[in-house]
This record gives structure tokens, sequence and C-alpha cells, in this order.
């Protein structure tokens, strides 16, 4: 304000990054009692396809029976559900990475093979039990935070952190981080 220099020190300085949210991971135990409880109030494929794949909110939403191969179990994800002011938007995966394909174990196939027998005629994999159409992401982490809550979890575990669980699960059962980056749709 007095001009005592010419021009501001601070002018360009990049500020440090946000604190990014620490991740929350399940134990088993909160896992088993979240399946449960998906299982009682009928959201268990939804969930449990989530954390077999650890596929984004908007990924899994936007899958569509064409996407699964019933004969070899793979799973191709190349499209996502988003919310633009109330309206279902479909597009391609945030990277080209995203765009892969995941293979399920046939537990998982043949869970999904009971799933279609519930809505044989309906194109959308886990289609709202409202509208018909596609689930909006938000509402899919809503329930996720209802199921939380019934199941006596940790109720700050966000339907992201679904993804961080699959992640830790499969770490620890031997699978190697290069194949869980792209199981994931990470570039590195």
């Amino acid at each position: 304000q007095d001009g005592l220099i010419r021009m501001n020190p601070a002018i360009g300085c990049k500020l440090p990054p946000k604190k990014a949210r620490e991740m929350q991971v399940l134990t088993r135990e909160e896992l088993q009692r979240f399946l449960i409880q998906a299982k009682f109030e009928g959201y268990y494929e939804v969930f449990l396809l989530d954390l077999a794949t650890g596929l984004r909110r908007g990924e899994l939403m936007a899958l569509q029976w064409d996407d699964l191969n019933f004969k070899t179990g793979v799973l191709n994800v190349n499209k996502q559900v988003y919310d633009v002011r109330g309206q279902l938007q479909l597009s391609t995966p945030k990277t080209k990475n995203s765009v892969r394909k995941v293979a399920l174990s046939q537990q998982a196939v043949d869970l999904l093979v009971q799933e279609h027998e519930q809505h044989p005629d309906n194109p959308i994999l886990f289609p709202s039990p409202r509208t018909g159409g596609y689930w909006s992401p938000d509402a899919v982490s809503r329930i996720n935070r209802k199921l939380l809550a019934k199941a006596g979890t940790e109720e700050h575990v966000r339907f992201h952190d679904l993804r961080h669980t699959f992640a830790t699960m499969a770490l620890s059962s031997g699978v190697d981080v290069k194949t869980l980056s792209s199981m994931l749709g990470h570039y590195s």
C-alpha cells in the first residue's frame, strides 16, 4: 500500500495442495456386517459387485447386460453415469485407462445371472427400483451411508472408500500392484 516495493513477491506463489481426505477401509468384520445388511435391504448384488471389482460409482451404475460376457466372465467398463442438474447423462469414463475389461469370479457371474432373472427385459444391469432407468450415483451413496449406519460400521466411509477396501483386500490376497492398477483403471 505504501509503494515500497514495485511488485508483490507473493504473486505466482503456488498454494500448498489441499490435504486429501484420508481413505477409510472397512475391516473384514465390518465388511461382513455391511454385506449382510445390504442383502437384507435388497442391495447385495450392487455392493458385492463393487467390492469385487473396485468400480467407480458412475461406472457401476452405467453397466448394461451387454457389457458382461456370461461365458468368459469379463466385464467391459466403457461408460459412466453422472448427474447434470438433475438429469442423468452417459459418457465415457474420465480417462482412457478407465476404459477397461475386468474379469469376474464365477461366483460373481452366477450372482449376476440371478439378478438378470429379476428384470430380464431391462438392458441396465442395476436399474433404479423407482424409475427402471439408471440409478443416480448420489442415490447409491445415500444407500451406502444408510447400510453402513444400520450395520454399525464407520458411517464416514464414503462409497469411493469401498474402492479402497477392494484394493486393500486385493493386495492382501496377493494381487500385484500393476494388475490392481489396471483393474482400477489407474494410469500408474
